[in-house]
């Protein structure tokens, strides 16, 4: 058969064709009246290019097909674009593209005894044909064997062999009847289209698996014949671009019957390695070069604005939510958070597992609560240690964490003292410390946040707005107003007053000047009066702790104030953050 085609393609390039239909030079790029698309033009020529990988269908009676594939279809394809470059140089040269146009068969006016043309027309239809009844059977064999099909009856039908080969008879009757039904179609160029969406999805797919694969870095990927990721990128990038130039409706039908194939298989091959493995292993590699590339260009993103990326660390998990809560609210959008459950415990195998088996829960409630932060556990004898270790963890922004997160009951006041060792060790290690004292309350309806600042307290309020703007950011937060209560000192200072509403003007946040309240106050129990006043009923009061409070000993004292309010927050900041 390949000796009949050679001779036929040598005597077509060998003839001239009469002088009438020559044109007048060679012109590559003449055109017709009318033309068809790119799109259905190569739809209708690229199953002439299919043939060269049916050595792929072979592959269980190749001797060696670890080597005979890769050769043989890097040889063919090679062969077979210059013999088409060839053919296409030729017809340009020997007809004018209106002959070319108006009969299919100008070949044998050209080529030096015309009816080899349809000799070699007979014989390559012959050797596809014969190719495809080889192959296809094979192929439908194949998938039965691996159990693809839904209905285990057809699987155990198809993957019948017959002798000692196991030549796939039930599977070649199918084929024969799939093919008997395109040719009742009669239109070869539409049955051409059809195919050649059969073959890009095909070659999409294998080339989509093959660049994720690259980049997933599975060790179980270990092809014989490597490829470069970016030469299957271009492949996969190319394969769906032709697929839409060549119908777009059937482009996205064909996408769409893929999408429901995958999903009626991993149903029904639940525990098998999936495309989701293949993407979740190309997105760690993708996480993984991103952390780097961003600890590189530390310096570089801090200067682009502060955001917050908290750590928070807890000893009682499931029996309290609120801190997870808080931290979830403040990771929604604009910030980090990583959730840490303290178990307490020397390291051994019987608190890995237990700590294993938190884990699993911790998880479950992020997914429930759709929370955007990253949870853990971890094992420490002390919470102290813990601490110690906590504020060391790498951010899971690629950046370092700049903040801690702690929490105690407000009915529990003998959770202070460990608390108060946790935020100076924090506050010296630079990080910018928050707690949050919980209640009953759960944060009632969310629909207020109260901020109050004291000119002591002043330095914190960038980060005190800031975390109010954000927790108002999230969904279960979208009702919530925001109101700021500035305490300044009897002799009326507005300068502080001033210098706060110009912070939010500047820095855009969602505040209205009505919702900025300046408040003449000469002593703490006249603030702690104010509070029980005006914030007895907010969702939410948002308190600072000065430098000095921090220092001076003062923080069992500073955390149990403003008893009126419900749940609050004392914020600490070490960082200077600006508004802009």
């Amino acid at each position: 058969m390949c000796g009949i085609l050679a001779a036929v393609i040598g005597a077509f390039l060998l003839g001239s064709g009469p002088e009438e239909i020559r044109p007048e030079g060679l012109n590559l790029t003449s055109t017709i009246a009318n033309p068809d698309g790119f799109g259905v033009v190569f739809a209708t020529c690229f199953p002439a290019f299919t043939g060269m990988i049916a050595g792929l269908g072979l592959s269980g009676d190749l001797k060696n097909p670890m080597r005979s594939i890769p050769l043989g279809t890097i040889g063919t394809t090679f062969a077979g674009m210059a013999v088409y470059s060839l053919v296409a140089i030729k017809l340009a040269q020997s007809a004018t593209p209106d002959v070319l146009a108006e009969d299919q068969f100008a070949m044998a006016r050209i080529a030096l005894w015309g009816p080899s043309i349809y000799i070699g027309l007979a014989a390559a239809a012959f050797s596809s044909a014969l190719g495809s009844v080889m192959v296809a059977p094979r192929t439908l064999q194949a998938l039965a064997r691996d159990r693809v099909f839904p209905v285990a009856r057809v699987n155990r039908l198809l993957a019948t062999g017959r002798g000692d080969a196991g030549e796939p008879i039930n599977a070649t009757y199918v084929s024969v009847a799939l093919a008997a039904v395109f040719v009742a179609l009669g239109d070869i160029d539409f049955i051409a289209q059809i195919l050649s969406m059969f073959f890009m999805v095909t070659y999409g797919t294998l080339c989509s698996v093959s660049f994720l694969e690259y980049f997933a870095g599975n060790p179980s990927y270990r092809p014989t014949f490597r490829s470069r990721w970016y030469i299957s990128l271009v492949g996969a990038v190319m394969c769906v671009l032709m697929m839409i130039q060549m119908s777009a409706v059937y482009a996205l039908l064909a996408m769409a019957i893929m999408l429901v194939i995958y999903l009626g298989l991993r149903r029904s091959r639940r525990g098998e390695r999936d495309l989701a493995a293949i993407l979740q292993g190309a997105m760690f590699q993708l996480v993984r070069r991103l952390q780097i590339m961003l600890q590189k260009n530390q310096s570089a993103q801090q200067d682009g604005g502060w955001r917050p990326s908290f750590v928070a660390l807890t000893q009682f998990g499931d029996r309290r939510v609120a801190q997870f809560d808080l931290l979830r609210w403040i990771s929604h959008r604009h910030g980090f958070g990583h959730f840490v459950q303290h178990m307490k415990g020397e390291y051994a195998l019987d608190t890995e597992l237990l700590a294993r088996a938190q884990l699993t829960k911790l998880v479950k409630r992020s997914d429930l609560s759709r929370a955007g932060t990253f949870v853990d556990t971890l094992i420490a004898p002390s919470f102290e240690n813990a601490v110690t270790q906590a504020l060391q963890y790498p951010g899971i922004s690629g950046l370092p964490n700049n903040s801690i997160l702690l929490e105690f009951d407000q009915e529990h006041p003998e959770e202070i003292p460990r608390l108060e060792r946790a935020m100076l060790l924090a506050a010296s290690s630079r990080f910018n410390v928050v707690v949050l004292r919980s209640s009953t309350f759960r944060f009632g309806y969310r629909s207020s946040i109260h901020v109050w600042l004291t000119p002591e307290t002043l330095p914190n309020a960038a980060m005190m707005l800031m975390l109010a703007y954000i927790i108002v950011g999230h969904p279960e937060w979208r009702t919530a107003e925001i109101r700021v209560f500035a305490c300044i000192g009897t002799d009326g200072d507005e300068h502080e007053a001033d210098r706060l509403s110009a912070l939010v003007d500047q820095g855009r946040l969602p505040i209205g000047s009505k919702n900025i309240e300046t408040l003449p106050v000469e002593s703490q129990a006249r603030i702690e009066t104010e509070v029980e006043y005006r914030s007895s009923d907010a969702d939410l009061v948002i308190a600072g702790i000065s430098a000095e409070q921090m220092k001076g000993g003062s923080l069992t004292e500073v955390l149990q104030s403003h008893g009126a309010a419900n749940d609050i927050v004392f914020v600490h900041a070490v960082e200077e953050i600006v508004i802009d």
